[in-house]
């Protein structure tokens, strides 16, 4: 059985910072994730789209993010059970739980930290006809690697943050990119939709609004798409592709944790904004998929919600000590390399 202070259920960005915060207070983390690399879905699905709201990186790649946070991690040393998933829980007779996945392996904490972000998901796909047809022969439902669509015809739909960010991406990257959105109106943000249309005035983007794709034409792989206008002249293009990509976002699932007599509320798990811990203490719900008053989904915001976690984390496990962190500073320690590296550490009032 592995024993850890703070079971982290999710090696996502959010889970993985946890770690850091975790580690400043000299709590030790042990992670699951049913994926085979940490990371989450910016490791698994859009490795190479760029996140601009990220504090001190104006522009950064999904996967690079992920790269920093493991070296930021790394002087640590969480554990890592991946490619398994969460299956059951149970508390002892102390106190603490004992999660097993579904390969069985058992994890023991008196902790544990749900950053699953939004469970297991699966694209939500337009209602076309034929889409499977053209799965993997022109039709695609995530970006892994933009360099797929260079100097190709790109038909990208949806009115999302995705959406937007792969639209302005792509710009410099593929041949021509039409946007097509069933509203005049966005759901991104409004940066974004400044810049897809400050494309579209410089000719580098097709914005289509409001309309929809009805109809994906060819014979062995995708040639080209239907459009209808939403108007009262229900105008219908057809405009030859390469590759088509509907963005509408993931359709979330909880899998085995929405059995775990947690507080559910639309498919998310309820937190109290204290410390983001559920309604079963020990356990707490961290990033996507918490849901709470004000809740936004936004990386940053899962990064606070580890920090206070932890906090709170650490009177559980040492309710008898008392510790104020006050700043972080860097104290040298020995890297994996056998080199010289600063390790961050805490500077605190701890009062015994």
């Amino acid at each position: 059985m592995i024993k850890t202070d703070i079971l982290i259920i999710g090696a996502g960005p959010t889970g993985l910072f946890a770690v850091f915060e975790a580690g400043l207070l000299k709590l030790k983390c042990h992670l699951v994730d049913a994926l085979p690399q940490a990371g989450g879905q910016c490791s698994e699905i859009y490795p190479k789209k760029p996140i601009y709201d990220i504090p001190g990186f104006p522009e950064v790649l999904a996967g690079d993010l992920v790269d920093n946070l493991m070296e930021q991690i790394k002087s640590f040393q969480p554990g890592f059970t991946l490619g398994e998933r969460a299956e059951t829980i149970k508390k002892l007779d102390d106190g603490t739980f004992v999660v097993t996945t579904n390969k069985g392996t058992e994890h023991n904490a008196p902790v544990v930290a749900i950053a699953g972000g939004l469970g297991s998901f699966e694209p939500r796909k337009p209602l076309l006809d034929n889409l499977s047809k053209f799965e993997d022969n022109g039709v695609a439902y995530m970006i892994k690697d933009p360099e797929v669509y260079r100097d190709k015809k790109v038909v990208i739909a949806g009115g999302g943050d995705s959406a937007l960010d792969w639209s302005i991406f792509l710009a410099d990257v593929a041949s021509q990119v039409t946007l097509v959105h069933r509203r005049n109106e966005f759901r991104g943000a409004l940066d974004s939709v400044e810049k897809v249309q400050e494309l579209k005035n410089s000719g580098k983007l097709n914005l289509i609004t409001p309309a929809e794709i009805i109809a994906l034409n060819g014979e062995e792989k995708l040639e080209s798409v239907l459009i209808r206008k939403i108007s009262d002249a229900k105008e219908e293009i057809t405009l030859e592709v390469d590759n088509f990509i509907p963005l509408f976002g993931l359709s979330p699932k909880l899998g085995p944790i929405g059995d775990w007599g947690l507080e559910i509320e639309k498919n998310a798990i309820k937190v109290d904004t204290f410390d983001y811990q559920t309604n079963i203490p020990g356990i707490y719900a961290i990033g996507d998929v918490n849901t709470y008053p004000g809740k936004l989904k936004l990386i940053l915001c899962g990064f606070h919600e580890a920090t206070l976690m932890c906090q709170s984390a650490f009177q559980k496990i040492y309710p008898d000590k008392k510790y104020v962190m006050k700043y972080t500073t860097v104290g040298g320690v020995s890297g994996f390399d056998g080199t010289k590296k600063e390790a961050p550490k805490a500077v605190v009032k701890a009062i015994e």
